[in-house]
């Protein structure tokens, strides 16, 4: 959760003290919204957490991916694996 007093910072204070914002970004790994004439416009985070969040956007990507899937084989539709497998092992067999 953002803290709205720790947290939004103007680009004009970002630049007068990135080093010590940059410690901050490091050790909290929470990241700093800054304001533009008061408006917030952009989000600072290091690297580490932004790492973090890719793959947490992956992950979640690939279970919205399935769930349609999942949605099916809980409804009785599609093939068992083991069926879908010996098919494959035939036709590479086939091929061979």
């Amino acid at each position: 959760m953002i803290n709205l007093k720790e947290e939004i910072n103007s680009l004009s204070n970002f630049k007068r003290n990135t080093s010590e914002f940059i410690e901050q970004l490091k050790e909290t790994g929470k990241p700093i919204i800054l304001t533009i004439n008061g408006k917030a416009e952009l989000v600072v985070q290091d690297a580490e957490s932004y790492q973090k969040l890719l793959e947490i956007s992956e992950k979640l990507e690939t279970i919205e991916a399935l769930k349609p899937a999942i949605a099916e084989m809980k409804a009785g539709k599609g093939e068992p694996a083991e069926k879908v497998f010996a098919g494959l092992l035939q036709n590479v067999s086939e091929v061979s």
